[in-house]
């Protein structure tokens, strides 16, 4: 059975079909939206810094509401692959508090990457099926068999961007629930990262600085989650040279 089969017998969802191009339309003009009404201005240090004690003040009098409209927020800024997000992690921390706010990041951040990984599964799958070829199904294969490793590595090396690792597992048939998994358990190391730099974000403003986006990518961070990430790729060794050894025993 086709990953896709169970959307596909949905009514209306055959290749092609208006609901899948209403989709795909409402997709485009969302994002559109974003940019053409600046509502990406919003992601960004200038924001952070100027809006501080506003965030501060609103988070001391209505502190459920300002975590739910925050996880929506930032879950919707996922889905809809909008740059900025670094900057809501790094909020988080200010507001939050840093194990709080990584709390609120992953769920939303998972939440978000589900959201995109279900539209791209629905609307592009059979598609891109149609245009891959034998080499494409062979890495399909071989995704597949390994994808929560693959996942795992993905999303702890950040190399690719965040909306990239979200679109090619539904492309190549991931299922949700290892895609779920990978990606809540992925961005966890990176998230306290930025919460906990974000933690620090008010000295950091005092002193008329600003925190390097890129900081992740620094010896300190980036060679522990490499470290993980070599961690997450043992079972695909294993599995190969398990395959080797039975191929010539």
């Amino acid at each position: 059975m086709s990953p896709s089969d169970g959307l596909n017998n949905a009514p209306g969802a055959k290749k092609s079909s208006p609901a899948r191009l209403l989709v795909l339309a409402l997709m485009v003009l969302a994002v559109g939206a974003v940019f053409v009404f600046g509502l990406d201005d919003f992601l960004s240090f200038e924001m952070v810094k100027t809006h501080r004690q506003t965030a501060m003040d609103w988070y001391a009098q209505n502190k459920i509401l300002t975590v739910l409209v925050f996880i929506i927020g930032y879950a919707v800024t996922v889905a809809l692959s909008v740059p900025g997000a670094v900057w809501l992690s790094l909020a988080a921390g200010f507001l939050f508090g840093t194990v709080p706010a990584m709390v609120y990041v992953v769920v939303a951040a998972t939440l978000g990457a589900l959201g995109i990984f279900l539209i791209a599964r629905y609307v592009l799958f059979d598609f891109f099926h149609e245009k891959m070829g034998e080499t494409g199904k062979k890495m399909e294969n071989g995704f597949q068999d390994n994808a929560l490793s693959y996942l795992l590595v993905l999303r702890l090396i950040p190399i690719f961007p965040f909306w990239l690792v979200n679109l090619v597992p539904a492309l190549l048939g991931v299922p949700a629930r290892t895609f779920v998994i990978g990606t809540f358990l992925g961005i966890i190391p990176g998230a306290a990262v930025f919460c906990s730099i974000g933690s620090g974000l008010g000295a950091i403003i005092d002193k008329g600085e600003m925190p390097d986006p890129n900081i992740i990518f620094q010896p300190q961070f980036f060679g522990p989650l490499l470290g993980l990430g070599v961690l997450a790729l043992l079972p695909v060794a294993y599995k190969r040279l398990k395959a080797s050894r039975s191929g010539t025993g």
